[in-house]
């Protein structure tokens, strides 16, 4: 069998949704080669940003067809780079100007009064953005109390297991001191006893 040539994973899995534009996108992990995550960090442009294994790049930096979507989970072409960015314009190639004789008959062609189609330019949000921050102070406040409700929640919940491992533990103790009194156990059963009967109070 051909070996799977992908390098992220599934798009519910890593998700964010942008603040200014309500859209949510998908969010993949760099490269754990060396090789191919140092492309991703160069093509990324970013000054003094050095890209982990657990760090995670938005794919509106990739082009539609560096997507695998032939299946029901939509992945990242092996070896594709991030090649959408919204560059300062000292970084962006320059394309020259079409100069050729047919190119300037076409010009010279063209009706002096027809009207000229003013393409405003979209006021763009951030588009480098820094990687699942939002770029809205708001937001960027919710995502942190969010994470501080949830370390909260994380803490509560390891002094409740805590507790559950003493009473478990005293529980499993005086049991065993109860067979020992009624003579319904020996010493070296009572050790191997206690000895396992701690680790599943660590498992509880």
């Amino acid at each position: 069998a051909e070996p799977d040539r992908t390098v992220t994973a599934p798009l519910q899995e890593r998700t964010e949704t942008r603040p200014e534009t309500g859209r949510v996108h998908r969010l993949d992990q760099f490269p754990k080669d060396n090789i191919f995550r140092r492309q991703w960090e160069l093509a990324v442009k970013r000054k003094g940003f050095v890209p982990s294994e657990r760090s995670l790049l938005c794919s509106e930096h990739f082009q539609a067809e560096d997507f695998d979507r032939t299946g029901q989970i939509v992945r990242l072409r092996h070896g594709v780079k991030p090649s959408v960015f919204n560059f300062p314009s000292h970084f962006q190639k320059k394309v020259p100007s079409r100069t050729t004789q047919a190119s300037r008959k076409a010009e010279e062609s063209l009706p002096v009064d027809l009207p000229q189609h003013s393409h405003e330019a979209e006021p763009q949000s951030n588009i480098d953005h820094n990687y699942a921050l939002p770029s809205s102070p708001t937001a960027l406040k919710a995502r942190l109390n969010d994470a501080l409700a949830r370390v909260e929640s994380l803490e509560h919940e390891k002094r409740n297991c805590l507790i559950r491992e003493r009473r478990a533990k005293k529980n499993v103790h005086a049991l065993l001191e109860d067979l020992r009194e009624k003579n319904l156990i020996n010493e070296e059963l009572k050790d191997r006893l206690e000895f396992y009967s701690g680790k599943m109070a660590g498992i509880i």
